[in-house]
């Protein structure tokens, strides 16, 4: 996921350094040297380059690690470090958040979270959010938006958990409060539970916000800001490679020790160690980043005066962001995924349920699941480290909509088919973890670089408004829809299972207009890039 006051032209140093504050406009004066913060002046930029276009000894380096020079290294290792930790915590918090709500819950209650609660929280964080930026210079913003989810997931698990079933209703007594009969079914039903387990519920909307702020803003606004676009096309892959070792520790760290807890809650507070860890972690890596960027090469700018920005509300925002085609194909892709990766996987949450009632069994399953999607992202970007740069951007998009389009076929027909007996019901949740497996794969290798890369080209005003939009709304927006749309077809069907061939074609809809959109989007990029090009000679 995965927003936010997002710099400057990538290939362009003087505006760059006069938009460091997500509020400054500029007015041009002297001309003094400064630290230039993507890393590197134009001469070591061109130098490595041609170190990147060298052939023989050399070419194995640049199949695996295209990336040359000490200063590059280094300051690919301390942006990448970032991502790891984001990714660190955001798949232990993932992975916790689904092991509560569905153990306690039942799956279908994802849906109505996602509705109910995820989407008006991600609303008003970014209302809270555009405020900041306006206040804040993007240092401070970072650490603002950063250490508060951490401080929650400390306070749930040293305070609120513990204390769960003081401060929480009973089942049986939400029952008795809405003279509900004990086997209602139903809406009503989901609701009771959700009541009944808040603190739980809590826990996910949080954890779900975090999921699409984390890489949005806690790495991407700062990547976008200092990797140039030249640097993007072979850092970002391998950003997305380094990060998929962090699912695998995740995942190993809660198969091998935390779900060998004796209980639930024991296992929280082993979870949270590693996830307080990785929140000091990200702050601190973020600070040596821009240290070593600030202390690094000079260049000639122009030193500008200030002056504060003029407030977008909400309302402007949305309407800058219809008023930008560009930005609505960018929309379009991240909808896109949001509605097709909640058709099948809250359906492949329920039947995993029903394999995993125990939810230290449904954490360590989880866990393996969170390790294989890692380790399966990085065999990927192993072997298709350079398809961005051959196959160009939009092959790239357009990968992610191909593979799911081919993996849900089988795994709807088996739904169809019946989970009623144990090994129909293994068969299931069997496709139903190869496709949600490969898909998220191909997510994180291919989707998310191309999505992010996307960004570079535009304005610094498209880039602050627009993409905070695009990647909470927006995310939340596709997900909370796709549960909207799943409640509609229970409301019609009666449950999930008899929904699914309606579901088949919605989700196979949802793609054909994802993909068009990732092929229009591709021409706009190339537009915007030459552009660019163009503006730099």
């Amino acid at each position: 996921m995965q927003v936010a006051a997002e710099g400057n032209f990538p290939t362009r140093n003087q505006k760059l350094m006069a938009n460091l504050k997500p509020h400054s406009s500029v007015t041009a004066s002297k001309m003094e040297p400064i630290k230039n913060v993507r890393g590197g002046s134009s001469n070591e930029t061109n130098n490595g380059a041609k170190q990147y276009n060298q052939v023989g000894g050399s070419a194995i380096r640049n199949a695996l690690f295209p990336i040359h020079g000490k200063e590059e290294v280094t300051k690919f290792l301390l942006i990448g470090s970032i991502k790891f930790f984001v990714i660190l915590a955001l798949t232990l918090t993932r992975d916790n958040k689904d092991t509560m709500v569905v153990t306690e819950c039942g799956a279908e209650a994802i849906a109505f979270l996602k509705i109910y609660g995820v989407l008006p929280a991600a609303t008003l964080f970014i209302a809270l959010y555009s405020k900041m930026a306006t206040l804040l210079e993007k240092k401070t913003l970072f650490y603002a938006t950063c250490i508060p989810f951490f401080v929650f997931f400390f306070i749930f698990d040293a305070i609120i958990y513990p204390n769960r079933h003081s401060i929480q209703p009973s089942l049986a007594t939400v029952h008795s409060m809405f003279r509900m009969q004990s086997d209602a079914k139903g809406a009503s039903v989901i609701f009771a539970k959700l009541f009944a387990n808040w603190t739980s519920a809590l826990f996910y909307v949080v954890a779900e916000v975090y999921s699409s702020v984390s890489v949005g803003i806690l790495f991407w606004q700062f990547a976008n800001d200092v990797v140039s676009v030249q640097q993007a096309k072979r850092f970002y892959p391998l950003f997305a490679q380094m990060s998929g070792l962090a699912p695998i520790l995740a995942g190993q760290y809660v198969v091998r020790y935390a779900s060998q807890a004796d209980n639930f809650e024991e296992s929280l507070h082993r979870l949270t160690r590693m996830v307080t860890f990785a929140g000091v972690m990200i702050c601190s890596f973020y600070k040596w980043a821009n240290d070593f960027l600030e202390r690094n090469n000079t260049v000639t700018r122009e030193v500008q005066t200030k002056k504060k920005k003029a407030k977008m509300t909400m309302a402007e925002s949305t309407r800058f962001l219809a008023s930008s085609e560009y930005l609505r194909l960018i929309a379009a892709l991240v909808l896109g995924y949001g509605l097709s990766i909640n058709f099948t996987d809250i359906m492949w949450k329920s039947i995993l349920k029903k394999k995993y009632p125990d939810p230290l069994d449904y954490q360590r399953f989880m866990g393996n699941f969170s390790s294989i999607v890692g380790l399966s992202t990085c065999i990927v970007i192993f072997f298709g480290v350079h398809a961005i740069r051959i196959l160009g951007w939009r092959m790239g998009a357009l990968a992610t909509p191909a593979v799911m389009a081919c993996l849900a076929l089988p795994y709807f027909s088996s739904i169809l088919m019946g989970v009623d007996q144990p090994k129909a019901l293994h068969i299931a949740v069997a496709l139903g973890t190869m496709q949600t497996l490969l898909s998220k794969t191909a997510k994180y290798a291919l989707f998310d670089p191309t999505t992010q890369m996307a960004y570079i080209p535009l304005d610094d005003e498209s880039k602050v408004k627009g993409k905070a939009a695009i990647e909470v709304l927006g995310s939340r927006i596709g997900k909370s829809g796709g549960s909207l749309i799943q409640q509609g077809l229970v409301m019609i069907f009666g449950d999930i299972i008899s929904a699914a061939p309606a579901l088949t074609v919605i989700y196979y809809c949802v793609l054909v207009w994802w993909a068009y959109s990732a092929h229009r989007l591709g021409i706009l990029f190339s537009a915007k890039t030459d552009e660019t090009k163009s503006h730099k000679r």
